[in-house]
């Protein structure tokens, strides 16, 4: 057998194509999309209709739904320890799925020896899928792992269609580790809707699986 019969030409895997419909030309096919979030998808087909049955709206742009998710969480001891506000951006950024910022005073304050545009705390505003995912998350995994959980309260609305919920550590979300927490450090989650009434943030909330607390 001579040389040139045992070398035999690398072949290289065919990749997968598709082709253009204008030039007819072979082109790399896109990759898959990532599904979306279950809770946007039982808004879209079964929330949706539900209020819209139960409040007789006569279009569907009526149907309040929600516009973002604020977590803030406060830390005065920052103006003492400018370290903590690297461990609550890395804790909220865990929690989240987002990385969040780092909010200032908007005056200044004497009397707690603070200055203005002082790091006083740390926030993150989601929307869209991410949105979903932590209010899924929040619902069906988080509330239920706190202690003697009976529900949240219905009385947390501004009157506007927005809900604020406190929460008084962050050892309840999965995400953070119990080793690696120094101190216990609470939060706010503010959930703000397109709702024009109170009764409509709350029948919105409800279908999304927010357990309110029975009267």
């Amino acid at each position: 057998m001579s040389k040139k019969e045992q070398k035999q030409p690398k072949v290289k895997a065919p990749k997968e194509t598709q082709e253009t419909p204008a030039t007819g030309k072979k082109t790399a096919k896109a990759p898959k999309p990532l599904e979306p979030p279950r809770l946007r998808v039982r808004y879209a087909k079964e929330i949706v209709p539900a209020l819209m049955k139960h409040f007789s709206y006569a279009n569907i742009m009526a149907v309040p739904k929600i516009e973002k998710i604020v977590i803030n969480m406060g830390l005065g001891e920052a103006v003492a320890n400018a370290k903590i506000l690297d461990v609550a951006v890395d804790e909220l950024g865990r929690i989240s799925g987002q990385r969040a910022v780092i909010t200032r005073a908007k005056k200044s304050i004497a009397n707690f020896k603070l200055r203005q545009d002082m790091p006083i705390g740390a926030a993150v505003t989601l929307r869209g899928d991410r949105m979903f995912e932590f209010l899924d998350r929040l619902t069906s995994v988080v509330l239920p792992r706190v202690r003697d959980f009976r529900g949240v309260s219905t009385k947390s609305f501004d009157g506007r269609g927005n809900y604020t919920l406190g929460l008084r550590d962050q050892l309840i979300f999965p995400e953070i580790s119990y080793e690696k927490v120094d101190k216990i450090r609470g939060m706010n989650v503010t959930i703000v809707t397109t709702a024009r009434t109170d009764e409509e943030a709350r029948e919105l909330l409800k279908q999304c699986g927010m357990p309110f607390r029975q009267q």
